[in-house]
């Protein structure tokens, strides 16, 4: 009785380790995130296996992770795979790992390819700190809302997005890090047409809009400037007005301005205190 979450190659069939074949020759049920792919990766790696096969993917992911349960707490040997890369990563099995982990199951990782840190390490972009966003929101309000909390984050952030998307994605990506700010499309990674695109948001939009997006992207942006949260008193009071000007009360607005930029309320509020003493 064992779970074990494997990585697969993210394009290039040669990225397969013999682990992750040994394990696929081993297992009594793999639940993988397309069957079909699944196949074809077999046949690429020259790889059999007697396992039944499973689909296991967002649509189906509750009730699979029950019947896969069932399965590891009667003995089975259980292969999780997704299309490219390690499971749970913005992919299906993060609900079964811990459900198996909480039932005392044994679990295990075959780590490989990874698209998160092969896009870091070819953007060129700080590699010391940098934090992972899986997919911005589809729709253009909530990316931009998604964009403004991380507005003063100082990691590199790395995102996953679909091509189509990619340009409106970037549009909002500069309306809220600023036109210089660095970036890379890293695109189809390890696979024949594999291209990294390192340059500004606002040179990364215009190559967006001039070419045709296609394959697997994944997008990395720079950190904001350390200490760019700081703000000056007369700031602060101005953003709390701005917010005022809009409808919102003056507890309301020192709470936002507090957490748009990471500040304790009391400081804003003292701030406005004394902002409105200097006026009497």
């Amino acid at each position: 009785m064992a779970l074990i979450l494997a990585a697969t190659p993210l394009g290039n069939p040669g990225d397969a380790s013999p682990r992750l074949r040994a394990a696929i020759e081993s297992a009594t049920l793999i639940a993988a995130e397309d069957s079909r792919r699944f196949h074809r990766l077999c046949a690429d790696i020259g790889t059999t296996f007697s396992a039944k096969v499973l689909s296991f993917f967002e649509g189906n992911e509750d009730e699979r992770t029950r019947e896969l349960l069932e399965q590891l707490q009667n003995g089975a040997t259980v292969l999780i795979v997704s299309d490219a890369g390690m499971p749970t990563i913005s992919d299906p099995g993060f609900r079964l790992m811990r459900a198996a982990i909480e039932l005392g199951i044994e679990v295990s990782v075959i780590p490989g390819p990874s698209a998160v840190t092969m896009a870091v390490t070819l953007s060129g972009l700080p590699t010391d700190r940098f934090t992972f966003e899986g997919f911005p929101p589809r729709a253009g309000g909530a990316r931009a809302s998604a964009f403004e909390k991380l507005r003063h984050e100082e990691r590199t952030m790395v995102f996953f997005e679909a091509p189509h998307r990619l340009g409106d994605c970037l549009v909002d990506a500069i309306a809220v890090f600023g036109a210089d700010r660095r970036g890379a499309i890293c695109r189809e990674m390890t696979k024949r047409y594999e291209q990294t695109i390192r340059a500004p948001l606002a040179e990364l939009s215009l190559w967006a809009d001039n070419n045709e997006v296609l394959g697997e992207i994944t997008l990395v942006i720079s950190g904001a400037k350390t200490d760019s949260a700081t703000m000056t008193a007369e700031e602060m009071v101005a953003r709390v007005r701005e917010f005022e000007s809009a409808g919102m009360d003056r507890k309301a607005a020192i709470a936002s301005v507090a957490q748009e930029f990471g500040i304790a309320k009391r400081l804003v509020y003292a701030a406005v205190v004394d902002a409105n003493k200097m006026s009497l």
